[in-house]
């Protein structure tokens, strides 16, 4: 039997959408307000969700506590309060759209899971716009 258990987690980050290869005009009119110069910011959540068998000693699909430990040091600590932009590596040369960030967040969140297990990100930018990316 697979079951999903899910981990709701926040940061507060700044970026800019813009593709350097393009000039002020084109970016706006591609990006609109969120090609700002002097970049912009959001408060998003993050849901992350490990699908997978229950263990019978257990109990647990995956220990919660493991989980937010793994968000807390991965995702939290690597974007929180951050502009994507200048102060991540992975989104140096890597628009910062939602797409991209929940596939960054993907990314790093995979090679600490149990392969058998799938994982789902889903990444609000605001609370009526987000993405889903699992792997696929």
């Amino acid at each position: 039997m697979r079951v999903k258990v899910s981990r709701k987690a926040h940061f507060n980050a700044a970026h800019r959408l813009y593709r350097s290869d393009w000039d002020l005009d084109q970016n706006k009119a591609v990006f609109g307000l969120c090609s700002n110069p002097n970049f912009h910011g959001h408060n998003y959540d993050l849901i992350v969700s490990v699908t997978g068998e229950i263990d019978p000693e257990t109990g647990f699909v995956m220990d919660m506590k493991i989980l937010k430990d793994l968000i807390k040091s991965e995702i939290e600590n690597a974007f929180d309060h951050k502009n994507l932009n200048i102060e991540v590596p992975e989104f140096k040369t890597l628009n910062p759209t939602s797409e991209n960030i929940a596939v960054v967040i993907y990314n790093k969140l995979r090679p600490h899971i149990a392969l058998e297990k799938d994982i789902e990100v889903v990444l609000y930018e605001t609370p009526r716009n987000f993405v889903t990316y699992s792997g696929s």
